[in-house]
């Protein structure tokens, strides 16, 4: 399973959603303390990624500013400025422009096509054609994989914003609302054609920095298929949480379990011997939450630390089967059964072959396995 950084999000826009006017000049909506705000956060990731776009509109030059925060990178044992990125599907780049000559490495992600144009007229950066398309999954499998990105922050632009979000990439949005209005309907807006179908966001904090207001969001919508998505990393972790709550067991494991619908909405969760049953495992106990033939549960996900089971002998129907008569067509977990109590068992494999969309996120595991240590060997 491919491991991709944590994706943030980030924008400054006018009341009405414009980044920016159509004057030659840059609009500035934010204020000098949140700028330096901006520089604090920059100084925190790995990489910094804008698109092409915003080279050529703005020039800008992508810096952490402040000395005392590129020393406090330095000390840490990390470059003194993040990896900069661009993406360029043409690969038509200024490469007098101020991104490629200020700052610390730069990377450039872009086609065969763009890459064979910048063969050209070279720019100071890594240049990484990526196939005939852009790809976002594989740029952020290369920058985790191969750049080792852990946490990147996305400044746009627009376009760029509503890809990531629509991919379901984005682990997090930190938007500020400036207290003025563009009224321009030829004016850049933070989100392109199509927005955000993903359903609501969840609001993490609201800041007041002098006169605009910064809000922080993470998308709630599971991903589709075998993909996974910046969301499905959430609840996974919500369900890893649950199993911690279990009361202890020294003949069954601890597992939580959270059932989403589409758009987001958490519909139930459970965890192992929750309540005053001894025996009920956390899928079980989430999905009796939930009313039979809720038609949220054909396209809802179920997020378990443990992989359902598929033989017990407390209950006629194990966790997979319950699953497959609730009509929930997918399940991600994070840690595949050993055979401590049941030998062979392959929940995932049952699920599958009914035609369950199953995604497992290794990276999860060992959180999965934290309060079943005293099981293991």
């Amino acid at each position: 399973m491919p491991s991709y950084p944590y994706v943030l999000l980030s924008a400054a826009v006018s009341l009405d959603g414009y980044l920016d006017d159509t004057t030659s000049e840059r609009l500035l909506l934010s204020s000098p303390a949140d700028f330096d705000r901006v520089d604090e956060v920059r100084a925190s990731v790995d990489a910094i990624l804008i698109g092409a776009g915003t080279i050529r509109a703005d020039n800008p030059r992508l810096l952490v500013n402040s000395a005392e925060r590129r020393a406090a990178r330095v000390a840490a044992g990390k470059p003194e400025y993040p990896l900069k990125v661009t993406v360029s599907a043409s690969g038509e780049l200024d490469p007098t422009a101020n991104f490629w000559h200020t700052g610390g490495e730069k990377v450039v992600y872009t086609t065969e096509k763009g890459a064979e144009r910048l063969r050209g007229t070279p720019v100071a950066a890594d240049v990484v054609a990526l196939g005939a398309e852009l790809d976002w999954r594989r740029l952020l499998e290369h920058l985790r994989e191969v750049r080792g990105v852990g946490r990147l922050m996305v400044e746009g632009g627009g376009t760029i914003h509503t890809q990531l979000l629509q991919q379901g990439l984005a682990d997090e949005v930190q938007l500020v609302l400036a207290p003025l209005f563009v009224g321009d309907p030829h004016a850049p807006r933070l989100f392109g054609p199509g927005g955000y179908q993903g359903g609501r966001l969840r609001l993490l904090e609201t800041r007041r920095i002098e006169d605009v207001v910064l809000m922080r969001y993470e998308p709630t919508a599971p991903g589709a298929g075998v993909l996974p998505a910046a969301a499905d990393r959430h609840w996974l972790a919500l369900a890893c949480d649950l199993a911690a709550q279990c009361p202890p067991s020294e003949t069954a494991f601890s597992v939580g379990a959270v059932v989403v619908a589409a758009d987001g909405t958490e519909l139930s969760r459970g965890y192992s011997r929750e309540g005053d049953d001894p025996v009920v495992h956390a899928e079980e106990a989430a999905l009796a939450k939930i009313a039979a033939g809720d038609p949220r549960l054909a396209s809802a996900t179920v997020y378990s630390s443990l992989e359902p089971c598929t033989r017990r002998a407390s209950r006629p129907a194990p966790c997979a089967r319950l699953i497959l008569a609730a009509g929930v067509r997918r399940v991600v977990t994070a840690w595949r059964e050993p055979d401590t109590f049941v030998v062979g068992a392959d929940g995932s494999g049952l699920l599958a072959g009914e035609g369950v969309d199953v995604l497992v996120l290794p990276e999860y595991e060992e959180r999965a396995k934290a309060p079943n240590g005293h099981l293991l060997p």
